[in-house]
């Protein structure tokens, strides 16, 4: 059992989906806390699901790496439809996995900020939310192609076009 893990942890396309999910749920477990941290006007509770904002915007950086590690691999496994999508999925990931550095960033200015000026506290909370549930319909539409690739069951259309000049990469 123990060598069956460890082959499959060393398969990137394995661990893109192990992880693959933290940066769209986790940051919907965020979003409940925060409205509930907002609600309650507290504090620590704000800071706590800031600190879960900024995981799963920095954890997209791995999950984009060990997608694209293990791109080839899932492409040649994949059938004609499955590879559109992974192209799609692709594209969608290298476009916009910027929007979850960016919220990242202001999770981060989130939690240190008020330490300074007390007064940007429920602003930069307010502002955390509203990205957060941008980023999260973001993460929603990545993560709808590429439950497409291998589930046939979920293709009910055609995969989108990907711009030339980015299947050519």
């Amino acid at each position: 059992m123990l060598a069956t893990l460890s082959q499959d942890l060393s398969q990137p396309e394995y661990i893109h989906v192990l992880i693959n999910p933290l940066p769209v749920y986790g940051l919907a477990v965020a979003v409940i806390g925060l409205i509930i941290a907002l609600i309650q006007r507290s504090r620590p509770a704000q800071v706590a699901t800031f600190f879960l904002v900024l995981f799963c915007g920095g954890i997209a950086w791995p999950v984009v790496h060990y997608g694209e590690a293990g791109y080839d691999r899932v492409l040649s496994m994949s059938d004609d439809q499955g590879q559109a999508w992974l192209k799609v999925h692709e594209h969608r990931a290298d476009e916009l996995v910027w929007s979850f550095y960016v919220l990242a960033g202001l999770a981060a200015v989130a939690i240190l900020a008020p330490m300074k000026w007390p007064k940007t506290s429920t602003a930069l909370a307010l502002l955390t939310l509203l990205c957060s549930f941008a980023v999260l319909g973001t993460g929603g539409y990545i993560a709808y192609a590429g439950g497409k690739i291998r589930h046939r069951e979920f293709r009910n259309e055609p995969a989108p076009s990907v711009p030339a000049e980015h299947d050519e990469q």
